[in-house]
């Protein structure tokens, strides 16, 4: 007879356990460990994600109604002072690590975007999560307030947060992109928004091969030196210029083009700003239109997931509980390309939280919907009580 585990263990089965293992060893996660381990930790705290559990003791009492169902996971025992000292000193970036290795599956099953052209689209982007500095004084943001910044490069092929890192909230997003080394790839276009206009670091991305769009700031000076054909009533101008500022010229002195668009939808003229002199002016009007979609990014892991309150109050703590979120957004990405799923990533969290200790296959509930959900008795299991 074919064993049937849990839907919490076949979601378990999805993650690259030997990979995980690799950097549990590197950080030394499990040193001086005896019962404990960090992959249980792991499971503790996904399954807080997956639950919407809001403490600690939410999450050792949850856990604790299904102990009859351990046998399989690996669970030993879970204790509230136990967990609180492994989200506070085991490293971190052992979920990180996971998070790429998990985004390396998923790359291979997403669709492309949907404009005609094969450039990969990217968008930089960054979101704020308040804090209370009280309860987490390193996150210091403003004199009486707390906050941490999420740095996203968002892949509009999947939807997928391809580059994630996280600053306090006083950090700008130029030092961000400047600091750190995204994954763009020559010939990727990426659109930013007017926060991140820094000439050398556009100039930085022209040298890598790299297109950006965004918008002008009003104060831009600059020389107009080319004039491109109008295709459609919405571009009021297309143009080739160049900067005139003697401090901007230093930074980039290329040609760009200036695009000056009326959107019908906001009855405002938006003027963007560009180093690729290939694609139409409407399509780098819509470009930089699909930037809003990491907005929606944004919105859906804050209602969604756990990462606006937290279980831990040390730094190490907050950025766990960041990481193994995105590590849970990810399997559900996973699964719902790997099996056609027909209906939105809430619809399959929603499933997958009603269903998680239940004993079947997870390819067989896929096709039940949310709101006509019915929890079927299973089988029992070996050594459980009733």
């Amino acid at each position: 007879m074919n064993k049937v585990y849990t839907i919490f263990s076949e979601l378990l089965k999805l993650c690259p356990r030997y990979h995980f293992d690799k950097a549990v060893e590197q950080y030394q996660g499990d040193r001086y460990v005896k019962t404990f381990t960090t992959w249980q930790q792991f499971m503790a705290i996904l399954y807080s994600q997956i639950t919407q559990k809001d403490s600690l003791r939410d999450i050792v009492t949850g856990l604790s109604a299904h102990a009859s169902r351990w046998y399989h996971l690996g669970l030993s025992g879970i204790y509230k002072s136990t967990l609180s000292d492994a989200n506070a000193k085991r490293d971190y970036r052992m979920y990180e690590g996971l998070f790429y290795h998990l985004l390396t599956r998923c790359k291979n099953l997403t669709p492309k975007h949907k404009f005609r052209f094969k450039n990969p689209l990217y968008t930089i982007d960054a979101s704020t999560i308040d804090l209370c500095l009280s309860v987490f004084p390193w996150a210091k943001f403003r004199t009486a307030k707390g906050a941490i910044k999420l740095h996203c490069l968002y892949d509009h092929s999947g939807a997928l947060p391809t580059f994630l890192t996280v600053t306090d909230g006083k950090k700008h997003e130029v030092r961000v992109v400047k600091d750190h080394t995204f994954p763009l790839l020559p010939d990727s276009i990426v659109s930013v928004d007017k926060a991140y206009i820094d000439y050398t670091w556009l100039n930085s991305l022209d040298e890598q091969g790299v297109w950006f769009v965004t918008r002008a700031k009003t104060n831009i000076d600059y020389a107009v030196i080319g004039q491109h054909p109008i295709s459609s009533k919405k571009v009021l101008s297309d143009e080739s210029i160049s900067l005139q500022g003697p401090l901007t010229k230093s930074k980039y002195s290329k040609e760009l083009r200036l695009i000056r668009y009326y959107d019908e939808e906001r009855q405002k003229i938006l003027t963007f700003l560009t180093n690729n002199f290939r694609l139409a002016a409407t399509t780098i009007a819509q470009i930089y239109k699909s930037r809003w979609q990491i907005e929606l990014f944004f919105k859906w892991i804050k209602q969604n997931l756990k990462i606006k309150s937290f279980l831990g109050t040390s730094k190490n703590a907050v950025l766990t509980q960041i990481w193994v979120a995105m590590c849970y957004y990810l399997l559900l990405t996973y699964i719902k390309y790997q099996t056609k799923y027909g209906f939105s990533l809430l619809q399959l969290s929603r499933v997958i939280r009603e269903m998680l200790f239940e004993r079947k296959a997870l390819i067989d509930i896929l096709t039940l919907k949310p709101d006509s959900l019915k929890i079927r008795q299973d089988e029992p299991l070996q050594g459980a009580l009733f």
